[in-house]
């Protein structure tokens, strides 16, 4: 993507370049964050989808280049501004020993503080809501370190939710869940962006979750963007191989009608992989 490409948005990273010390992970990257939209960062392991991420939150300054947030370098910005604009739930996040999951998720309401400024209601029923829709209200005086690795994903999703920003970014929200709390938490983020309104990022392994989800996708390899656009614009079968290096076949979804990726070891035949009375849409060539 070209700088002139850039359509208008909140969050945009333009001519990034990234890495840590020495070591640069991304050269030149540009992209544009559609505003209200679900979109999916997806990609092989360390292609540099978290220090991406990481750039966009203002975590990582890039070497390079500058991420905007509302028209403006977001590290010329103050930390606490960025934060009630922006929230992010990170790849491996460390809670402080002993605390408590309703004090971890009471932290998301921190930009909305100020000095002055005391606990309102507004700030107890954000929490509540948040504790709610991640299934976390009977775990809520449990200390975070007592928990699974699943509940305690849920319990940083809740802080995140309660932090109530209009863009939120998810570093692999769905890691250490089970197939039940993952749909439940896609659904839960779906409806805060096709309701709420908010701005949804999250960098997701499940190719087919990344294309039911999201409207848009980014598809990064080798520290660079290979493609990023509608799901069914930029799932093809030359792209899994190219990227994944994966045979695969892209059929209608029978849910919602976008692409729904099969895959299979190189060398079988493109026609077992197709359903019966289904078509492939793109074959394996």
């Amino acid at each position: 993507m070209n700088d002139a490409d850039l359509q208008p948005s909140a969050l945009v990273a333009q001519d990034v370049t990234m890495g840590y010390d020495r070591r640069v992970i991304g050269r030149h990257l540009s992209v544009a964050i559609p505003d209200g939209q679900f979109t999916a960062i997806i990609g092989p392991n360390a292609c540099g989808k978290s220090t991406l991420m990481r750039s966009l939150a203002r975590l990582l300054k890039p070497t390079e280049g500058a991420v905007y947030l509302d028209g403006i370098d977001i590290h010329r910005r103050r930390a606490k501004e960025v934060a009630t604009r922006l929230g992010l739930l990170p790849q491996s996040a460390i809670a402080p020993a002993g605390i408590t999951v309703f004090d971890l998720v009471r932290r998301g309401r921190y930009p909305h503080q100020s000095i002055l400024s005391r606990w309102s209601r507004e700030d107890e029923d954000s929490v509540q809501r948040a504790l709610e829709a991640t299934g976390m209200v009977d775990l809520a005086d449990r200390d975070v370190d007592e928990l699974s690795g699943g509940q305690r994903q849920r319990a940083w999703v809740a802080m995140a939710l309660a932090q109530e920003s209009p863009i939120l970014l998810l570093d692999e929200p769905t890691t250490f869940l089970d197939i039940a709390h993952q749909i439940a938490l896609l659904d839960l983020f779906a409806e805060l962006n096709a309701v709420g309104g908010r701005t949804i990022v999250a960098v997701l392994h499940d190719i087919n979750h990344a294309a039911r989800y999201a409207s848009h996708l980014i598809v990064m390899a080798e520290g660079r963007i290979v493609a990023q656009g509608p799901p069914e614009a930029v799932l093809t079968v030359s792209m899994l191989d190219e990227v994944f290096g994966v045979r695969a076949v892209i059929i209608d979804d029978p849910l919602n009608g976008g692409p729904l990726v099969i895959t299979a070891h190189r060398g079988r035949d493109a026609a077992t992989l197709v359903p019966p009375g289904r078509t492939a849409t793109h074959e394996l060539t």
